[in-house]
């Protein structure tokens, strides 16, 4: 899929896969989508390449495979420029908006204070994206509209994952810009964030790190990416719930200034794909249900 431009979004999001999951692994995507809605182009200060500058371009690509292997896939189609759905749901920025927004909003979170809350303020280099303030009834809107379903859409699938198989294993998927992905001189390819270990299981982390280095890639964790709202958010492992983020590095597979896929694309997806049932083996009867583990 190539980022477009529409009218409408219907569907704001798809769900690959559950009929035929065969585990209790469950991918999401929720900064890949480019169809952008058109309205919302019109109405910016930059061009649309710029606005582009927040996408994960590609990663639900470059995931979609575990599918085959048994695992949901979830992914937003309309872009993280509009509305984060890796934001609390009212994470608002008083400054963006003309009228009062209502008083349970979050103004002072960090990422408010950045410029990046549940509606953006900028992109980039912040980089301002409106050249006037929005309506609080257009924000609200967008997130009745689509930050609203698509968690409760998460939630569905995870409660059905865990019901099914007694825990649930959320990997929330992203991309990280080559420049962040450097640790002093540490280079990074996959940066994996567990909250600090307080989202899932340490043999969670353990696996994916392990997988992933052993294809060849340097693998950190929490430096410079922790985790987000959906890890934070859904990651209870007392409770049997496992929620672990992985950052790419957008150098291994995307020609970032052009929004193109590499010729390492389709290797670093092949790579991924075979990584990721591993990943699943090493967990398979690891991860106790809440129940088992308290008897």
């Amino acid at each position: 899929m190539t980022a477009c431009l529409a009218d409408t979004i219907d569907p704001a999001f798809e769900i690959l896969g559950l009929e035929a999951a065969t585990g209790p692994f469950l991918f999401n995507s929720p900064h890949s989508g480019r169809i952008y809605p058109r309205s919302f182009v019109t109405q910016t200060r930059l061009d649309f390449a710029t606005l582009r500058r927040s996408e994960d371009s590609f990663v639900d690509e470059l995931f979609e495979d575990v599918v085959n292997a048994g695992a949901p896939f979830m992914r937003a189609l309309f872009p993280r420029a509009f509305l984060d759905l890796n934001r609390e749901p009212y994470e608002l920025d008083p400054r963006m908006f003309e009228g009062r927004l209502p008083p349970f909003a979050n103004t002072r979170s960090v990422r408010v204070s950045g410029g990046l809350g549940t509606i953006a303020r900028v992109v980039g280099e912040a980089q301002e994206i409106y050249p006037a303030r929005l309506s609080v009834a257009e924000g609200l809107e967008r997130i009745e509209t689509f930050y609203k379903p698509y968690h409760q859409a998460l939630r569905r699938m995870i409660a059905a994952t865990q019901r099914r198989w007694g825990v649930a294993v959320l990997v929330d998927c992203h991309s990280m810009p080559s420049g962040s992905a450097r640790d002093d001189s540490t280079r990074a390819d996959f940066v994996i964030g567990d909250r600090y270990g307080t989202s899932c299981s340490e043999r969670v982390t353990e696996a994916l790190e392990a997988e992933l280095s052993a294809a060849g890639y340097r693998v950190l964790r929490n430096k410079p990416y922790a985790g987000g709202y959906i890890t934070e958010h859904y990651g209870n492992p007392a409770a049997g719930l496992h929620a672990v983020q992985i950052e790419v590095n957008r150098a291994l597979y995307m020609e970032e200034a052009l929004y193109l896929r590499a010729p390492g694309f389709d290797r670093l997806r092949a790579e991924i794909g075979a990584a990721m049932p591993r990943v699943f083996a090493r967990l398979t009867g690891v991860l106790a249900p809440p129940r088992a583990a308290a008897e």
